[in-house]
């Protein structure tokens, strides 16, 4: 059963700004700040600018294929089921490491410690809950969420603009190239929501224009706030950023705003709550696209026939993540996350590189550069996030090859 159209320009650039800002925005500073130092903004261009040579390759591909499952189904497209495959699960796995970080986040801006696992594990039930009730509820409800996170980094900004006469950050390590390298790819985790666009081809009205639009707008809007954001923190916070758990709070205080603290974390928990939302929508609609084709279990290919969403493969990926969110922690879940998205980018960058013809819309430099950014970036991750990523990767390309081989034994055994 196709899913429904209903989705308008507007709620795709919604939605993808609620999966960019808040999957980083209150999160990523300080272990960037700790690997760039002094090249932090010039770590965040350079995060933006691989972003960008992602983004339009994402959106040539979108407005070529007009499917859900974003570069899982352009790679099979384009480069065969084997470059689909590796896409989609190292979005899956990606994604669903960022699920648990952005679920981590909204716990930690709000309660203790001692309770931070149990509101995570709540937060996944809930937001599960509501991407199973339908799209159009989830695209309402994140419009909501980016109003408020907007309105929060409004607070912090004006705190530190005022505060600036008479900042004195702590001095800011000198940053190497590889420690940019790295900032880079930790950054990249904040610009990776414009993915969540591409995979929702089923659901946009008109979306061979509407989702290259989407894209463009939701990622210039992002890397501006990010931009506006980062400098606030080099400028009130410097090198204390670095052991900042929760850095934009600490630059409300630092700016003697200490009232509008509990306002910054309210924004902080909505951002994350919102990128959640949108998270857990894009991994079900790329796990329905591969279970579609057998990748994936063929039980979570259901389409709900209520509210027309995959139902079975929402609480499969609301399961997960709890289980993730029960054995990891922030920083890893960041790196995690950051490699399964970078190594689907390599793939949807090659993809749009083999297009030619009516079907490229964007030079083909910008498609070389996006892929070697992607390595490079991915390849200067923190080391066990690199190791844990291919590792889980080979798991998942070696359980296809079982299964395709056993399905060619069944298919050359003769019928008695």
């Amino acid at each position: 059963m196709p899913l429904a159209r209903r989705l308008t320009l507007g709620d795709a650039v919604a939605i993808g700004l609620g999966s960019m800002i808040g999957a980083g925005v209150f999160t990523v500073w300080g272990p960037a700040v700790g690997a760039a130092g002094s090249g932090l903004l010039i770590a965040l261009v350079l995060a933006g600018f691989v972003a960008f040579c992602n983004a339009t390759s994402s959106a040539q591909l979108a407005a070529a294929h007009p499917v859900s499952g974003g570069t899982y189904a352009y790679g099979r497209a384009e480069l065969g089921p084997w470059w689909g495959f590796v896409a989609g699960w190292s979005f899956v796995i990606g994604k669903l490491a960022s699920c648990a970080a952005m679920a981590m986040t909204v716990a930690a801006y709000i309660v203790p410690a001692g309770w931070q696992k149990p509101l995570a594990i709540a937060a996944v039930a809930a937001l599960t809950a509501v991407t199973c009730a339908g799209v159009t509820r989830t695209a309402r409800v994140t419009q909501v969420l980016v109003g408020v996170t907007l309105l929060g980094l409004i607070v912090v900004l004006a705190a530190a603009g005022a505060a600036l006469p008479q900042a004195a950050p702590a001095p800011l390590l000198s940053g190497s190239l590889y420690g940019v390298l790295q900032a880079a790819g930790l950054l990249f985790f904040a610009f990776a929501g414009y993915a969540r666009i591409a995979t929702m081809g089923e659901e946009v009205r008109d979306p061979s224009r509407v989702i290259p639009r989407a894209i463009g707008i939701a990622l210039v809007a992002a890397l501006v706030v990010y931009l506006l954001v980062g400098g606030a923190v080099v400028l009130t916070l410097g090198g204390a950023a670095e052991g900042s758990s929760a850095p934009l709070a600490d630059v409300v205080s630092a700016a003697g705003w200490t009232s509008a603290g509990p306002a910054v974390r309210i924004a902080a928990a909505t951002a994350a709550t919102g990128a959640l939302l949108a998270l857990l929508s894009g991994i079900g609609r790329t796990s329905l696209a591969m279970a579609r084709e057998r990748d994936l279990p063929r039980i979570l290919a259901a389409v709900d026939p209520r509210h027309r969403v995959p139902r079975r493969a929402q609480l499969a990926a609301g399961a997960v993540v709890v289980a993730v969110v029960l054995v990891a922690d922030l920083r890893g879940a960041i790196g995690f996350s950051s490699f399964g998205v970078l190594l689907y980018y390599f793939v949807a960058n090659a993809s749009a590189l083999r297009q030619g013809g009516a079907a490229r819309r964007y030079p083909r430099p910008l498609q070389v550069l996006g892929a070697i950014g992607c390595v490079v970036l991915a390849a200067t991750l923190p080391l066990p996030s690199v190791l844990i990523g291919a590792a889980v990767v080979l798991v998942g390309v070696g359980l296809r090859a079982i299964r395709l081989r056993r399905d060619r034994r069944r298919h050359d055994t003769p019928t008695p």
